[in-house]
Formats: C-alpha cells, structure tokens, sequence
C-alpha cells in the first residue's frame, strides 16, 4: 500500500452554487443549527461555512453519537460549550436528543429576542438554518424535529437539493440546505475521516485504500473490538503483528484473515480485498464493531 497515495479531492459544480446560496439566506437566518457528525466532530466542520456564520448565535448537533464512544461524546460536548458553543447529543434515527434541540435552539432565539422587540417585531418566528457536510444526518433530522417526512433522506452523499422551509412549530421555521464539501482537502488525516464515515461518496475513492486505512487505524486503536466482531483468534493477530515486515504487510495480512473469515475468496483461494475492504468499512459505519470516535476532544 502506498502510504501517500490518497489524495481525494471532491467538489461537485452544485456544492459552489450552494455556498453562494447561503451567503444569500444567511440575511433571513436568527440562529444557525451546525449539524456534525459525533465520530469526527471536527473533521465534519467545513471550514468555509464557519467563516460565513461568524456572527450568528450557533447551535451543534452531535448526530449520530449513538455510533460513537459514549465518553468522547461528554467530553466533546464540554469542548464546544467552553468554545461558546452550545451542543446537543442527537440521534436522529431514533430521535433522542431532538427535543432538547428545540429547547436549546428557543434558549438561543431569547438572547437576540430583545433586539427585535425593540424595533418592534413581536411575535417573529425564529428563523432557523440548517447547516452540513454530506451523510450527516440533516435530512433525517429535520424529518424528526418536523414529525413529517419533508427532507429526501439517502445513503448517497448530496441526496438534499432544493431549498425549502419547515415549519416545526408555532415559534420556529427551519431552512434546509444542501450539503457543501470544501473544494479540496488539504489534510490528508481529515480526507480519511470522510472517506471512512461515508461523506465521501464511495465511488470516487479506491474502496480497498479506504478500508485498509481505517483498518490499521482500528488494528492501532480498536483491536479489541475487531477480534471481537470478526471471532479473530487474538494469538493469530499477535503472530502476525510480530512478524519481521513492514506495519502496511502486517495490516494486509489481518485484512486478508478478516476476509477468509467472511468468506471473500474469489478464484484460485485468493481473498477479495475489495470485498473484505466494504465489509470493514459497512461494519464501521453501521456501529457494528462497536461505539467509536475517530477524533479525541482535547
């Protein structure tokens, strides 16, 4: 495996159209709710959007957090909160955590509520943009916090397209948007990150560098849950990671372990690296190696 080969650079012609969209709306917006993904807490954040929203009240959501360790979960909760920025554990799914949203979000709207009021403006509903890279769980949020199947949810990156307004309850009106990827990824550590969590679509990406890396990651991090999920033997694993060869040979061999344990053999007994590489990275997404955080609160 060559260790510098991923260079993943992504940006659909729609993603710079949006951008100036937003801009635009930002002009009608009270709050803005910065929807991240509790696995890769900063990895999610585009830097280009937070330049733009500078100088609105922000609310984060932590979706997806039921993927993610339950203590990195609290400890980045308090990273954000003594960054000034108010944040919620939410798992869209299954909608625990969207309540305490609202409540966050008309706790936000009572600061800037004053202003209003003084030129005025009462009874102003509390304008709400909804903010994220792509596979964070925006749609599946607003269809929770809206009780209705409004936003297109699927599992393709992009799948939001058109702008519309929610209204959620008599107070709040939410503006969608669709997800926006930076132009290029500069750091390679952050590229893997999307790449592993699903933002980037999979058919723009070498499946099998993607699995192997977020394999070593998990062989260097995670082996625990791996012999767990795939009934690794751990001498077998330790065997191999003490063998006199470099840490990429030692990686590939676990992988091909992993891949005669589910069966991914293609002709002449060989394992299918693309097969074992999907597995992995399905199992990973899905929560079935187990609650992981990729990025660590300081």
């Amino acid at each position: 495996m060559n260790e510098n080969k991923t260079n993943i650079n992504w940006y659909p012609g729609h993603m710079a159209k949006t951008k100036k969209q937003i801009i635009e709306d930002l002009k009608l917006i009270d709050i803005v709710v910065e929807i991240i993904d509790a696995r890769i807490p900063i990895s999610s954040r585009n830097p280009d959007i937070e330049e733009l929203i500078r100088n609105k009240k922000r609310l984060i959501i932590l979706n997806k957090f039921d993927l993610a360790d339950d203590l990195e979960n609290k400890k980045w909760v308090k990273y954000f909160e003594k960054n000034n920025e108010p944040a919620v554990l939410v798992n869209s799914n299954t909608g625990e955590g969207i309540n305490q949203t609202i409540k966050k979000i008309e706790e936000l709207y009572y600061e800037i509520q004053q202003k209003f009021e003084n030129k005025g403006r009462v009874g102003k509903s509390i304008r709400v943009m909804i903010l994220g890279i792509p596979n964070v769980g925006k749609s599946s949020y607003i269809n929770r916090v809206s009780k209705k199947n409004i936003a297109t949810v699927g599992n393709k990156p992009g799948v939001t397209r058109q702008k519309q307004w929610i209204r959620i309850n008599k107070d709040i009106e939410l503006l969608d948007t669709p997800g926006v990827l930076w132009p290029k990824f500069e750091n390679r550590y952050v590229a893997l990150n999307l790449a592993f969590t699903g933002t980037i679509k999979d058919d723009v990406l070498e499946t099998i560098e993607v699995g192997f890396e977020l394999l070593k990651l998990l062989v260097n991090n995670h082996l625990e849950k791996l012999i767990e999920r795939y009934k690794l033997k751990l001498e077998n694993v330790n065997d191999i990671l003490k063998l006199d060869i470099e840490e990429n040979e030692k990686i590939l061999e676990i992988m091909h372990l992993i891949g005669r344990k589910r069966g991914a053999i293609i002709s002449g007994g060989n394992v299918d690296e693309e097969k074992t590489a999907r597995i992995i990275l399905e199992d990973f997404r899905s929560g079935k190696i187990g609650r992981i955080t990729l990025e660590k609160a300081d």
